[in-house]
């Protein structure tokens, strides 16, 4: 067994992930890698669940031979490669000062381009500083594309018509690459990796370029991540999620920094006080398999299982680090505060704001507030009961807030969520778009509430088989044909006879306060007899004033067809 001392000598494997669009090639790309076949087993071949890939130096230098051929001194003992579901963006892979990645590669299709999940990862990659390559993944599916001994000579030496299509396809990506703020060139033409980045075409069904891509991956690695690749004595990890298998309940993480022992003491973040557990036993995954084995110790960069002595209130994405005494766990237990209430800045007022980790809650947060979108609460975990208050509480302060966005994450069952919006789903870019959405529609919603003042649009068809009580109320049946009744409006039949204000309303037994078109429902109305007020009437109307109907036709484009139909039609009523 290796002492510690002699390990934090070397430099630990980058930790690569490997990110993109649902379906340009990132699981493909990951097989061509390790000759291992991962993609067929997910379902549907889209990756359901984030994966490790432990890459060892062997397999590395079998299948990048240009690491002889250019006499490269390799000094990293492999990679550590994680897919991510191109949902999660990679969000859950973050630590204390940024990206738990040391390097992504970003997989984009020669002939999709950027599409808006690889827009989303950019923004990520941007916001966390982390070095990326793009794999032009798919030069195969370039119609007449040959493959030639190395990748430069079958990019200088394709036929007309396919050194068209690739020089337009490449070029189109570079031009929206820019667009999102990204300077780029094809690997061999990149002066300085720090400013430009780096495009490597390849296909992951023929292996071309694949030899390319591992060889620029190696060499930025050894260039500019040798500081950062350096082990301490401290054994450092985030957290990915909490399983259960067989009965036992047990965390997957990774291990980033120093090395891990059973029985090591580990501080893990929360968003109160953190947590302090013991490490009872250890798995590491095993090279280039998604299998794990029993060990003592792991060294970092590892995906690794743990079994903690005490796991309550552990939460996916929190960072971990082992400690040896009381002093040097206060001292964490202080960093990791600071860092949790750095991450989950919260607004005076807003959303309500939840996801499944630490890493995609702060993603979320940060996309969120690019669209000037406050938020006032953030938490890890199911949409519960103390959201809804929460959003309820918003309904008193500003409606628009009254809503909950959660990513990836459950809705709690039995909850009374009545007057509360809540939009789910498991790709940002979509749940901002919804969330985007409904804000805009409820803004227009309260600009007519506005307009409309007192006045409110009405016509009811009377259900004259649905006489419930003739009088005293008079209790019958209407539907809402246009606009929406409220308790306590006025109305009037066709004529103009003013009938009474609306006592009460009900629908399925229920009193509400409204209805909208095309509800049916019961009315009771105070000082009328149906059967000698109404037996003639087949409609009822809001009762509006001329100068209310001079106000709604200045905003007619508030209103709908139906709408406005009504308003001529009580305004043809009032001209009688």
């Amino acid at each position: 067994m290796e002492s510690k001392s002699d390990k934090m000598k070397t430099l630990r494997q980058p930790i690569v992930t490997v990110a993109g669009h649902v379906d340009h090639g990132k699981s493909s790309i990951l097989d061509a890698f390790g000759g291992t076949c991962f993609q067929e087993g997910e379902a549907g071949g889209i990756t359901q669940k984030i994966s490790f890939t432990n890459y060892p130096i062997e397999q590395l230098k079998a299948t990048c031979p240009l690491i002889y051929d250019n006499n490269v001194k390799l000094e990293i003992p492999g990679f550590l490669f994680i897919d991510t579901p191109g949902h999660a963006a990679f969000t859950h892979l973050r630590k204390r000062g940024g990206s738990l990645a040391d390097l992504a590669i970003l997989v984009v299709s020669i002939k999709e381009g950027i599409k808006p999940q690889t827009a989303e990862v950019l923004q990520i990659l941007r916001a966390n500083k982390t070095p990326f390559l793009v794999a032009l993944n798919k030069i195969d599916s370039i119609s007449g594309w040959t493959k030639h001994s190395n990748l430069k000579e079958s990019i200088d030496n394709q036929a007309e018509h396919a050194k068209q299509e690739f020089n337009e396809a490449l070029m189109t990506f570079q031009g929206s690459l820019k667009e999102q703020g990204f300077d780029s060139d094809l690997y061999y033409d990149v002066q300085d990796f720090t400013k430009k980045i780096a495009i490597v075409p390849c296909s992951a069904r023929t292996k071309e370029g694949i030899s390319e891509l591992l060889f620029v991956l190696c060499g930025m690695c050894q260039r500019f991540l040798k500081e950062r690749l350096t082990l301490s004595n401290k054994a450092k990890g985030v957290i990915f999620e909490i399983k259960k298998d067989k009965g036992m309940e047990y965390a997957e993480a990774i291990i980033y920094d120093g090395q891990l022992n059973e029985g090591d003491e580990l501080v893990i973040a929360s968003f109160s006080e953190p947590i302090v557990s013991k490490v009872r036993s250890l798995q590491k995954i095993l090279p280039l398999a998604n299998k794990y084995i029993s060990t003592k110790q792991v060294s970092a960069a590892a995906g690794i299982k743990i079994q903690l002595t005490n796991k309550e209130g552990v939460l996916a994405g929190m960072p971990f680090q082992e400690f040896k005494n009381k002093l040097e766990m206060e001292k964490i237990k202080l960093q990791f505060k600071k860092e949790i209430s750095g991450v989950i800045q919260t607004d005076k007022q807003g959303i309500i704001v939840k996801a499944d980790s630490l890493g995609s809650l702060e993603a979320l947060m940060n996309l969120l507030r690019r669209e000037r979108i406050q938020i006032i609460k953030a938490g890890i975990g199911s949409i519960g009961k103390s959201d809804i208050s929460s959003a309820k509480a918003n309904l008193e302060i500003n409606s628009l807030d009254a809503v909950i966005a959660g990513f990836n994450v459950e809705i709690e069952s039995e909850l009374n969520a009545a007057g509360i919006k809540i939009i789910t789903h498991n790709v940002v870019y979509k749940l901002i778009e919804e969330l985007q959405e409904w804000r805009k529609k409820k803004q227009a919603e309260i600009e007519r509430e506005k307009i409309l003042g007192l006045a409110t649009i009405c016509k009811l068809e009377i259900f004259h088989k649905n006489v419930f009580r003739n009088s005293n109320p008079a209790i019958f049946g209407v539907r809402v044909l246009a606009g929406k009744l409220r308790t306590g409006i006025p109305l009037i039949n066709e004529n103009g006879d003013e009938i009474a204000h609306v006592k009460s309303i009900q629908s399925d037994k229920t009193n509400v306060n409204e209805a909208v078109e095309d509800w049916e429902i019961a009315i009771a109305l105070p000082g009328v007899t149906f059967d000698r007020q109404l037996k003639e009437s087949k409609f009822l109307y809001a009762n509006l004033s001329e100068k209310q109907i001079r106000e709604l036709k200045k905003n007619e484009c508030s209103f709908s067809n139906r709408e406005l139909r009504v308003i001529e039609e009580i305004e043809r009523i009032k001209a009688k």
